[in-house]
């Protein structure tokens, strides 16, 4: 009963949150920006996704195998992957186990440019003065992050490789243009295609486990 009470009150925050993401990122002035933000995605930014991808999985394949890193507070009380997801055990068998995905996925699409330039802003802005090992343990903070969010560590640890991919998008960008908000949008298209990616195999992989 406790567990079942948590899942849910992790999950209404989540719901909330999401509402609260989409609904900014649906304003007008914030929209239009987001929007020319998609429309910015190129060939350049779809491409390395599912290479990026394939190491990332690859590498929290392993990672989980260390004891302790398969620990994500959101599996130990039953939930599946991520939170934002809204997978649980407790909805397993229920209508709420695709209604729930269904209703965050529908809110977090609008939201998704939004949060990947947030934390590119967070992670990537000024890496061009950053010395080699900043850079490094700045994708380790940005793929531990999402511990925070109840994910495992090793998964979370193995997100870095998509910090590092996101840090040589915006560098290279730098070295291309020079200006800083070039760099950050270039690299938050990169996360965001990869985003994209990521959320079209999670529809795919409840679509047929439903």
């Amino acid at each position: 009963m406790l567990l079942d009470l948590l899942t849910v009150a992790i999950l209404a925050l989540v719901g909330v949150r999401l509402y609260s993401g989409a609904r900014y990122a649906l304003e007008p002035g914030v929209r239009t920006h987001l929007v020319a933000v998609v429309r910015g995605i190129r060939l350049r930014h779809l491409l390395p996704a599912p290479v990026v991808l394939v190491l990332v999985v690859t590498a929290a394949g392993l990672l989980v195998q260390v004891p302790g890193l398969d620990w994500g507070w959101w599996t130990e009380i039953g939930g599946e992957g991520n939170p934002v997801i809204g997978v649980s055990e407790q909805t397993t068998g229920s209508p709420l186990e695709w209604l729930i995905p269904a209703v965050f996925m529908v809110m977090l699409l609008p939201a998704l440019p939004l949060f990947a330039e947030w934390e590119e802003r967070r992670f990537r802005l000024g890496a061009e003065g950053w010395s080699a090992a900043r850079r490094v343990w700045r994708g380790v903070q940005f793929g531990l992050l999402h511990a925070v969010i109840g994910i495992p560590i090793g998964v979370a640890l193995a997100l870095s490789i998509g910090g590092w991919y996101f840090t040589a998008t915006y560098l290279r960008a730098w070295r291309a243009t020079h200006e800083r908000e070039a760099a950050v949008l270039e690299s938050t298209r990169a996360h965001l295609a990869y985003n994209l990616e990521v959320l079209l195999l999670v529809v795919v992989a409840i679509a047929f486990d439903l």
